[in-house]
Protein backbone atom coordinates (compact mmCIF):
# COMPACT_ATOMS: atom_id res chain seq x y z
CA UNK A 1 0.00 0.00 0.00
CA UNK A 2 1.65 3.65 -0.88
CA UNK A 3 1.32 6.29 1.44
CA UNK A 4 -1.16 8.06 -0.66
CA UNK A 5 -3.22 4.92 -0.33
CA UNK A 6 -2.54 4.92 3.67
CA UNK A 7 -3.50 8.48 4.52
CA UNK A 8 -5.73 9.00 1.61
CA UNK A 9 -7.48 12.20 3.65
CA UNK A 10 -4.01 13.96 3.37
CA UNK A 11 -5.89 17.27 3.96
CA UNK A 12 -7.26 16.19 7.56
CA UNK A 13 -4.08 17.06 9.17
CA UNK A 14 -3.70 20.36 7.58
CA UNK A 15 -7.01 21.55 8.42
CA UNK A 16 -7.04 20.13 12.32
CA UNK A 17 -3.54 22.12 12.74
CA UNK A 18 -4.97 25.58 10.93
CA UNK A 19 -8.05 25.35 12.66
CA UNK A 20 -6.46 25.10 16.76
CA UNK A 21 -3.85 27.74 15.97
CA UNK A 22 -4.95 30.03 13.16
CA UNK A 23 -3.56 33.05 14.46
CA UNK A 24 -0.04 31.66 14.87
CA UNK A 25 -0.82 30.11 11.29
CA UNK A 26 -0.77 33.86 10.64
CA UNK A 27 1.95 35.26 12.02
CA UNK A 28 4.27 33.02 10.72
CA UNK A 29 3.06 32.64 7.38
CA UNK A 30 2.12 36.12 6.09
CA UNK A 31 2.77 38.62 9.29
CA UNK A 32 2.30 41.65 7.38
CA UNK A 33 -1.62 40.65 7.17
CA UNK A 34 -1.52 39.10 11.13
CA UNK A 35 -0.17 42.37 11.79
CA UNK A 36 -3.55 44.36 10.58
CA UNK A 37 -5.86 41.55 12.20
CA UNK A 38 -6.90 42.30 15.76
CA UNK A 39 -6.71 39.05 17.08
CA UNK A 40 -8.45 40.42 20.59
CA UNK A 41 -11.15 39.82 18.48
CA UNK A 42 -12.13 36.04 18.35
CA UNK A 43 -11.79 35.02 14.79
CA UNK A 44 -14.99 32.62 13.09
CA UNK A 45 -14.24 29.61 10.66
CA UNK A 46 -16.61 30.46 7.90
CA UNK A 47 -17.23 26.30 6.78
CA UNK A 48 -20.85 26.45 5.73
CA UNK A 49 -20.03 29.68 3.83
CA UNK A 50 -17.05 28.22 1.54
CA UNK A 51 -19.26 25.11 0.62
CA UNK A 52 -21.90 27.28 -0.50
CA UNK A 53 -18.82 28.31 -3.31
CA UNK A 54 -17.07 25.68 -3.49
CA UNK A 55 -19.45 22.88 -3.65
CA UNK A 56 -20.02 24.06 -7.69
CA UNK A 57 -16.58 24.61 -8.40
CA UNK A 58 -14.17 22.36 -10.27
CA UNK A 59 -11.82 19.97 -7.86
CA UNK A 60 -9.83 16.96 -8.93
CA UNK A 61 -7.66 17.25 -6.38
CA UNK A 62 -7.69 17.38 -2.61
CA UNK A 63 -7.20 20.36 -1.04
CA UNK A 64 -7.46 22.04 3.16
CA UNK A 65 -8.69 25.68 1.97
CA UNK A 66 -10.56 27.32 4.60
CA UNK A 67 -12.63 30.52 4.62
CA UNK A 68 -11.93 32.95 7.77
CA UNK A 69 -13.29 35.80 9.22
CA UNK A 70 -11.50 38.23 11.05
CA UNK A 71 -11.47 41.89 12.32
CA UNK A 72 -8.71 44.38 11.60
CA UNK A 73 -7.43 46.44 14.20
CA UNK A 74 -9.64 49.71 12.51
CA UNK A 75 -12.82 47.35 13.53
CA UNK A 76 -13.47 46.27 10.11
CA UNK A 77 -14.63 42.81 9.30
CA UNK A 78 -12.79 41.04 6.84
CA UNK A 79 -12.78 37.80 5.60
CA UNK A 80 -9.68 35.53 4.87
CA UNK A 81 -9.62 32.66 1.94
CA UNK A 82 -6.44 30.45 3.12
CA UNK A 83 -5.64 27.69 0.49
CA UNK A 84 -3.50 25.17 1.18
CA UNK A 85 -2.22 23.01 -1.80
CA UNK A 86 -1.32 19.65 -0.28
CA UNK A 87 -0.54 17.81 -3.42
CA UNK A 88 3.09 16.64 -4.83
CA UNK A 89 3.07 17.94 -7.93
CA UNK A 90 2.10 21.44 -9.32
CA UNK A 91 -1.12 22.25 -10.26
CA UNK A 92 -1.62 24.57 -13.74
CA UNK A 93 -4.68 26.35 -13.31
CA UNK A 94 -4.08 26.47 -9.00
CA UNK A 95 -4.05 30.87 -9.82
CA UNK A 96 -7.12 30.68 -12.11
CA UNK A 97 -9.16 28.37 -8.93
CA UNK A 98 -8.05 30.76 -6.31
CA UNK A 99 -9.50 33.56 -8.72
CA UNK A 100 -12.70 31.71 -9.26
CA UNK A 101 -13.19 31.25 -5.54
CA UNK A 102 -12.87 34.59 -4.34
CA UNK A 103 -14.97 35.85 -7.36
CA UNK A 104 -17.52 33.33 -6.05
CA UNK A 105 -17.32 34.97 -2.50
CA UNK A 106 -17.87 38.40 -4.13
CA UNK A 107 -20.53 37.71 -6.45
CA UNK A 108 -22.66 35.58 -3.69
CA UNK A 109 -21.59 37.11 -0.12
CA UNK A 110 -20.60 41.07 -1.56
CA UNK A 111 -16.88 40.25 0.33
CA UNK A 112 -13.76 40.70 -1.05
CA UNK A 113 -11.77 38.01 0.35
CA UNK A 114 -8.10 38.26 1.35
CA UNK A 115 -6.57 35.20 -0.43
CA UNK A 116 -3.08 33.71 0.47
CA UNK A 117 -1.76 29.87 -0.44
CA UNK A 118 0.49 27.83 1.01
CA UNK A 119 2.05 25.60 -1.36
CA UNK A 120 3.23 22.34 -0.26
CA UNK A 121 4.87 20.94 -3.14
CA UNK A 122 8.83 20.13 -4.26
CA UNK A 123 9.30 21.75 -7.33
CA UNK A 124 11.39 25.15 -6.10
CA UNK A 125 10.40 26.44 -10.12
CA UNK A 126 6.22 26.81 -9.66
CA UNK A 127 5.25 29.74 -7.75
CA UNK A 128 1.94 30.77 -8.74
CA UNK A 129 1.12 34.55 -7.50
CA UNK A 130 -1.40 36.31 -9.57
CA UNK A 131 -4.04 35.75 -12.35
CA UNK A 132 -4.13 38.04 -15.39
CA UNK A 133 -5.48 38.46 -18.67
CA UNK A 134 -4.86 41.94 -20.68
CA UNK A 135 -6.48 43.24 -24.06
CA UNK A 136 -6.92 46.33 -25.89
CA UNK A 137 -10.21 46.99 -23.81
CA UNK A 138 -10.01 45.39 -20.72
CA UNK A 139 -7.67 43.43 -18.68
CA UNK A 140 -7.00 41.73 -15.03
CA UNK A 141 -4.42 41.46 -12.43
CA UNK A 142 -5.18 39.57 -9.48
CA UNK A 143 -2.66 38.88 -7.20
CA UNK A 144 -2.48 36.34 -4.42
CA UNK A 145 -0.13 36.00 -1.23
CA UNK A 146 2.17 32.71 -1.29
CA UNK A 147 4.06 31.06 1.07
CA UNK A 148 6.62 28.32 -0.64
CA UNK A 149 7.17 25.62 2.44
CA UNK A 150 10.48 24.53 0.16
CA UNK A 151 12.00 27.66 1.09
CA UNK A 152 12.27 26.93 4.34
CA UNK A 153 14.84 23.91 4.00
CA UNK A 154 17.28 26.72 3.66
CA UNK A 155 16.19 28.21 7.07
CA UNK A 156 16.07 25.10 9.05
CA UNK A 157 18.18 27.15 12.16
CA UNK A 158 15.36 29.83 11.93
CA UNK A 159 12.71 26.73 13.16
CA UNK A 160 14.44 24.64 15.26
CA UNK A 161 14.74 28.31 17.31
CA UNK A 162 11.48 29.69 16.47
CA UNK A 163 8.61 28.97 19.10
CA UNK A 164 5.48 29.02 16.34
CA UNK A 165 4.09 25.75 16.52
CA UNK A 166 4.28 26.12 12.42
CA UNK A 167 7.81 26.05 12.91
CA UNK A 168 7.21 22.00 14.19
CA UNK A 169 4.86 21.53 11.24
CA UNK A 170 6.87 22.74 8.64
CA UNK A 171 10.12 21.03 9.81
CA UNK A 172 7.78 17.56 9.31
CA UNK A 173 6.96 18.25 6.33
CA UNK A 174 10.18 18.96 4.62
CA UNK A 175 11.50 16.01 6.81
CA UNK A 176 8.37 13.43 5.19
CA UNK A 177 9.38 15.10 2.18
CA UNK A 178 13.00 14.19 2.31
CA UNK A 179 13.32 11.12 4.08
CA UNK A 180 10.14 9.48 1.30
CA UNK A 181 12.38 6.80 -0.06
CA UNK A 182 14.05 6.25 3.51
CA UNK A 183 12.19 4.80 6.14
CA UNK A 184 15.36 4.72 8.82
CA UNK A 185 16.01 8.30 8.67
CA UNK A 186 12.15 9.16 8.94
CA UNK A 187 12.13 7.12 11.91
CA UNK A 188 14.55 9.49 13.25
CA UNK A 189 13.58 12.59 12.88
CA UNK A 190 10.17 11.60 13.78
CA UNK A 191 11.36 10.71 16.95
CA UNK A 192 13.80 14.08 17.22
CA UNK A 193 10.73 16.06 16.25
CA UNK A 194 8.26 14.87 18.82
CA UNK A 195 10.93 15.08 21.96
CA UNK A 196 11.56 18.18 20.62
CA UNK A 197 8.32 19.07 21.81
CA UNK A 198 8.74 17.99 25.27
CA UNK A 199 12.37 19.66 25.29
CA UNK A 200 10.73 23.21 24.40
CA UNK A 201 8.49 23.13 27.41
CA UNK A 202 4.83 23.13 25.50
CA UNK A 203 1.38 22.17 27.50
CA UNK A 204 0.21 18.74 27.29
CA UNK A 205 -2.71 19.66 25.14
CA UNK A 206 0.37 21.38 22.31
CA UNK A 207 2.00 18.51 22.32
CA UNK A 208 -0.60 16.12 21.35
CA UNK A 209 -1.72 18.40 18.66
CA UNK A 210 1.41 18.89 17.19
CA UNK A 211 2.34 15.16 17.88
CA UNK A 212 -1.43 14.15 15.73
CA UNK A 213 0.10 16.20 12.68
CA UNK A 214 3.35 14.89 12.89
CA UNK A 215 2.17 10.88 12.92
CA UNK A 216 0.10 11.28 10.58
CA UNK A 217 2.33 13.02 7.57
CA UNK A 218 5.30 10.84 8.74
CA UNK A 219 3.91 7.68 7.94
CA UNK A 220 6.37 4.16 8.88
CA UNK A 221 6.25 1.01 7.97
CA UNK A 222 4.49 -1.11 10.84
CA UNK A 223 8.30 -2.82 11.82
CA UNK A 224 9.53 0.49 12.70
CA UNK A 225 6.72 2.47 13.64
CA UNK A 226 6.45 -0.72 16.34
CA UNK A 227 10.05 0.38 16.86
CA UNK A 228 9.37 4.09 17.75
CA UNK A 229 6.73 3.40 19.89
CA UNK A 230 9.04 1.04 22.38
CA UNK A 231 11.85 3.93 22.32
CA UNK A 232 9.44 6.55 22.64
CA UNK A 233 7.64 4.77 25.75
CA UNK A 234 11.29 4.51 27.45
CA UNK A 235 12.02 7.96 26.88
CA UNK A 236 9.06 9.20 28.27
CA UNK A 237 9.76 6.89 31.54
CA UNK A 238 13.04 8.36 32.01
CA UNK A 239 11.67 11.86 32.34
CA UNK A 240 8.67 10.91 34.60
CA UNK A 241 6.12 12.28 31.83
CA UNK A 242 3.30 10.32 29.90
CA UNK A 243 1.63 13.26 27.05
CA UNK A 244 2.33 10.81 24.67
CA UNK A 245 1.54 7.51 25.86
CA UNK A 246 -2.14 9.08 24.75
CA UNK A 247 -0.96 8.62 21.42
CA UNK A 248 -1.93 5.12 21.91
CA UNK A 249 -5.55 6.17 22.39
CA UNK A 250 -4.99 8.74 19.04
CA UNK A 251 -3.53 6.11 17.05
CA UNK A 252 -6.49 3.78 17.95
CA UNK A 253 -9.27 6.43 16.84
CA UNK A 254 -6.92 6.94 13.89
CA UNK A 255 -6.95 3.00 13.00
CA UNK A 256 -10.90 3.10 13.67
CA UNK A 257 -10.85 6.00 10.75
CA UNK A 258 -9.18 3.95 8.74
CA UNK A 259 -11.08 1.36 9.53
CA UNK A 260 -14.37 2.75 8.42
CA UNK A 261 -12.31 4.30 4.86
CA UNK A 262 -11.66 0.83 4.14
CA UNK A 263 -15.44 -0.35 4.76
CA UNK A 264 -16.33 2.34 2.85
CA UNK A 265 -14.39 2.38 -0.17
CA UNK A 266 -15.60 -1.56 -0.23
CA UNK A 267 -18.88 -0.91 -0.45
CA UNK A 268 -18.64 1.65 -3.38
CA UNK A 269 -16.61 -0.76 -5.26
CA UNK A 270 -19.40 -3.14 -4.54
CA UNK A 271 -22.05 -0.58 -6.05
CA UNK A 272 -19.83 0.45 -8.80
CA UNK A 273 -19.27 -2.79 -10.01
CA UNK A 274 -23.81 -3.54 -9.85
CA UNK A 275 -23.82 0.11 -11.24
CA UNK A 276 -21.36 0.24 -14.41
CA UNK A 277 -20.07 -3.46 -14.41
CA UNK A 278 -16.01 -3.67 -14.68
CA UNK A 279 -13.57 -1.01 -14.79
CA UNK A 280 -9.93 -0.54 -14.91
CA UNK A 281 -7.36 -1.73 -11.67
CA UNK A 282 -6.04 1.92 -12.17
CA UNK A 283 -9.79 3.80 -11.52
CA UNK A 284 -10.04 1.02 -8.74
CA UNK A 285 -6.47 2.27 -6.91
CA UNK A 286 -7.91 6.12 -7.98
CA UNK A 287 -11.24 5.39 -5.98
CA UNK A 288 -8.93 3.51 -3.12
CA UNK A 289 -7.39 6.81 -2.53
CA UNK A 290 -10.35 9.03 -1.93
CA UNK A 291 -11.41 10.23 1.58
CA UNK A 292 -14.46 9.25 3.56
CA UNK A 293 -16.36 12.70 2.88
CA UNK A 294 -15.56 11.95 -1.23
CA UNK A 295 -16.17 7.97 -0.69
CA UNK A 296 -19.77 8.92 0.60
CA UNK A 297 -20.27 11.76 -2.10
CA UNK A 298 -19.75 9.09 -4.94
CA UNK A 299 -21.65 6.34 -2.96
CA UNK A 300 -24.83 9.11 -3.80
CA UNK A 301 -23.50 10.34 -6.82
CA UNK A 302 -23.28 6.37 -8.76
CA UNK A 303 -26.69 6.16 -8.29
CA UNK A 304 -27.09 8.44 -11.08
CA UNK A 305 -24.43 6.62 -13.43
CA UNK A 306 -24.80 4.79 -16.36
CA UNK A 307 -21.68 3.81 -17.83
CA UNK A 308 -17.64 3.84 -16.95
CA UNK A 309 -17.56 7.43 -18.71
CA UNK A 310 -19.95 8.84 -15.84
CA UNK A 311 -17.90 7.58 -13.37
CA UNK A 312 -14.33 8.93 -14.81
CA UNK A 313 -16.21 12.39 -15.10
CA UNK A 314 -17.04 12.27 -11.64
CA UNK A 315 -13.83 11.23 -10.53
CA UNK A 316 -12.15 13.57 -12.74
CA UNK A 317 -13.83 16.60 -11.20
CA UNK A 318 -13.76 15.10 -7.54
Amino acid sequence: MTEKQQRADHDSPWKEILEAYFPQAMQFFFPQTAALIDWERPHQFLDKEFQQISREAEQGRRYADKLVKVWLLQGEEIWLLIHIEIQAKPEDNFAERIFTYSLRIFDKFGKPAVSLAILCDADSTWRPNQYSYDYPDCGLNFRFGTVKLLDYQHRWSELEASDNPFATVVMAHLKTQQTKKKPGERKTWKFSLIRRLYEQGWQEKDIRNLYRFIDWVMILPKALEAEFWQEFKQFEQERSMSYITTGERIGYERGKQEGQLKQAQALVLRQLQKRVGDFPPEVREQIQTLSLEQLEALGEALLDFRSNADLLNWLEAN
